[in-house]
């Protein structure tokens, strides 16, 4: 085009531009799947989202691919624990210590959205705590701006592409990520499927921490086990695979037919195996709901 490019188009060309002048050392020897999570990381959150949902989909990319973008579901590089800290402090108006009595500074897992650590609260139990990246919100503002425009411009040039919906895709990823945003939508949501699971023997949902709970931060039941795709770490352990993808069936079948209310982001990095063979979801974020 002839017309100077608008800011939504200045932002993609410095990313891009940024991308070919910060060419890590030894990328070259690296496998495609490395160079796209690479590449995935450094434009930002909405394009770490499209990763991870290409990363379950190894019948669209191959496996070695999906398994090198694996690594976006809860491997990425984490923010200073002292901006957890602030974080925490900010959103309950105390200082940590009268939440927790031991906070660990190094974080077990680090998303796009936010990231966790384990933590023991002043009444004893212990805890996993979910934790906002800073800033998330306007990065992500941005991005979903950005897809936005690359949508409208797709349907408006290439009419063939209409029938995809690139606009409604666009739109319903927003509706998604704002309500990711506030994280006391995530324990509410963690809360009903507990309960609609109540004692079930297969599946366990971990209890929600409501007195230390806001927008920007969770607390949540600290619970442990094996990614569900560590095939040959669950059956060292004793476990069948073949049972406990029954009981995975078995759970998501009752979230959809019986309850109508189902866990949606069901990657393996939110699905636990724990030492007693039980599936255990966690990361209530992106749930889906259908009526009768």
């Amino acid at each position: 085009e002839t017309r100077a490019p608008g800011p939504r188009t200045r932002w993609l060309a410095e990313r891009l531009l940024a991308l070919g002048a910060h060419r890590p050392a030894g990328i070259e020897r690296l496998r495609p799947g490395q160079r796209l999570t690479l590449a995935l990381q450094e434009l930002g959150p909405s394009f770490i989202k499209l990763g991870q949902a290409l990363s379950v989909r190894a019948d669209l990319i191959g496996a070695e691919i999906a398994g090198d973008l694996s690594s976006l579901q809860d491997d990425l590089p984490p923010f200073p624990a002292e901006a957890a800290r602030q974080t925490i402090e900010a959103e309950f108006g105390k200082p940590l210590d009268e939440l927790f009595s031991e906070f660990d500074d190094k974080p077990v897992a680090a998303a796009s959205i936010a990231q966790v650590h384990f933590a023991v609260t002043t009444d004893g139990d212990e805890v996993a705590v979910k934790i906002l990246r800073p800033g998330i919100e306007q990065a992500f503002a941005r991005d979903i701006e950005l897809l936005r425009w690359l949508a409208e411009t797709a349907e408006r040039r290439a009419p063939r592409l209409r029938r995809l919906r690139p606009v409604d895709v666009i739109e319903t990823l927003a509706a998604a990520v704002a309500e990711e945003m506030d994280l006391r939508l995530e324990a509410a949501a963690g809360t009903e499927l507990r309960n609609n699971f109540g004692n079930d023997p297969s599946f366990r949902i971990p209890a929600m921490d409501w007195t230390r709970t806001g927008r920007r931060v969770l607390t949540v039941e600290r619970i442990s086990g094996v990614p569900i795709d560590e095939i040959e770490t669950i059956a060292a352990a004793g476990h069948e695979p073949e049972i406990l993808v029954g009981a995975m069936a078995r759970a998501f079948f009752l979230q959809v037919f019986r309850d109508g209310f189902f866990h949606a982001d069901l990657h393996p990095g939110n699905l636990l195996v724990g030492e007693d063979g039980v599936v255990q979801a966690v990361d209530f974020g992106i749930m889906g709901r259908l009526d009768r």
